[in-house]
């Protein structure tokens, strides 16, 4: 069985950010979303993993879903044409260490994340479908697929890393108002993104490593250069030297860091005086970690809040200066960072942009995500529609109901009815049978039961 071409899948209209501007990776609503979409896509990376998955929400009780019309429930107006019933939904969004795979598994069987849209939300006790597939990119979709195939009895269908990248930048960039904005010198600022100006832009997702990509449309789009500074280094170079246990109590300890304890500034090398002459104040760096060559002081001597920051500093430099110069190598105005070395940290966001400021003497500007460290979950979200992988979910629903089943009484191979109405999206069920070939006397109990 084919689905119509018309049939409408994931519906981004007037998708806008859940809570205030200070949320951490907030929820996505999708108001007009009128058909259940495939619930769940990770990124997998080689320190953390991303997820991005749907739920429904539905405002009517069951009881007063019952009291309307099969017309009315199934959106069957003159011609034959059918308007789906207006779920709504959102987007959520949940970081695991990739070291704690365990937990991340733990949690996607806990919420049934698993078993999409065929889902056996009629009896939670079956097991998930043989066929069950999830979108993922990432190093860990290719190292972790048998270990999610015997725990979750699914198998990861790998999508390439940068598609879903760009694919998920572009989707918040043209869809959500709110989502880009400026940090400097601790005060953000929203930008609004004309999404007729939007191309070419530079893209650069800084995660363990980090990605520079050149965008010029809607599946347009250049690697055009890296570095493997990046947030890998940060997180192992921090551990090595403050033993943290884990990214965020680095970042937490740079907070309360005086890099001037460890970092050579111009200042020092200047009798505390700036150089004017090329631009440079006294606080400017001139050597990360510098100061350490000339001190006699073991590693236990120096704070490990100072050593983070100084760390800090030194990565976020880096990536901005590389940043604008590929900017500039390719004449292109707006860069955009995203990925989890950020974490929506503002010294991280005011470095950054104080570096491409003071390369691009004022011409260039740092732009940042609100779900920067999502974008490659959500392209791979995204990805369900590219691919036509919903009409799997269908097929395993015709497989519960068989074309010309006659009906039996209390069953139709699958779950009673009623428990349809309360556990499943029962529009689109009900749907499906009355587009099969079945017995008349079957369909009309149907619309019967409904009204």
């Amino acid at each position: 069985m084919h689905r119509s071409g018309s049939r409408p899948q994931l519906d981004l209209s007037k998708a806008a950010i859940q809570g205030n501007f200070e949320v951490k990776d907030p929820t996505i609503l999708l108001p007009n979303q009128s058909d259940d979409i495939s619930h769940l896509a990770l990124d997998i990376g080689g320190s953390l993993i991303k997820l991005v998955y749907f739920s429904r929400h539905e405002d009517q009780s069951i009881d007063d879903k019952r009291k309307k019309t099969i017309k009315e429930r199934l959106g069957i107006s003159n011609g034959n044409r059918r308007s789906y019933p207006i779920l709504g939904g959102r987007l959520h969004f949940v970081k695991f260490e990739t070291t704690k795979i365990s937990e991340c598994l733990d949690f996607i069987h806990s919420k049934q994340l698993h078993r999409g849209v065929d889902s056996c939300h009629w009896n939670p006790g079956v097991q998930a479908n043989d066929n069950a597939v999830i979108k993922a990119t990432g190093g860990g979709a290719y190292k972790f697929a048998d270990l999610f195939k015997e725990r979750l009895g699914v198998s990861l269908d790998k999508e390439d890393e940068m598609d879903c990248l760009v694919a998920g930048a572009n989707f918040l960039l043209k869809a959500i108002r709110h989502e880009a904005f400026t940090h400097m010198e601790g005060q953000k600022e929203f930008v609004q993104i004309d999404t007729n100006d939007l191309f070419p832009y530079l893209l650069v997702n800084i995660g363990s490593g980090v990605s520079m990509i050149k965008v010029d449309g809607d599946g347009k789009f250049e690697r055009v250069s890296g570095t493997n500074v990046g947030g890998g280094t940060y997180w192992g170079l921090g551990r090595l030297l403050t033993k943290c246990k884990s990214f965020d109590e680095l970042l937490e300890l740079s907070q309360r860091g005086d890099n001037g304890t460890i970092d050579m500034l111009v200042g020092d090398i200047y009798g505390g005086m700036d150089y004017s002459k090329i631009g440079l104040s006294a606080s400017t760096i001139a050597s990360s970690f510098g100061k350490t060559i000339s001190d006699k002081k073991e590693l236990a001597d120096y704070r490990p809040e100072d050593i983070s920051l100084s760390l800090l500093r030194m990565i976020s430099y880096n990536i901005g200066q590389i940043s604008y110069l590929n900017a500039l190598r390719f004449g292109l105005k707006r860069i955009f960072f995203g990925g989890f070395f950020i974490r929506g940290h503002a010294y991280t966001m005011d470095t950054i942009s104080f570096a491409v400021q003071f390369w691009s003497k004022g011409e260039a500007q740092a732009m940042f995500l609100r779900h920067e460290g999502f974008l490659g979950a959500l392209g791979a979200f995204m990805s369900y529609e590219k691919h036509g992988l919903d009409d799997l979910m269908v097929h395993q629903l015709v497989e519960r109901f068989p074309m010309g089943a006659p009906y039996t009484g209390g069953r139709i191979h699958g779950p009673p009815l009623g428990d349809l109405n309360e556990k499943a999206s029962e529009a689109r069920v009900c749907l499906l049978l009355l587009e099969m070939p079945l017995p008349l006397s079957n369909t009309v109990y149907i619309a019967n039961y409904l009204n």
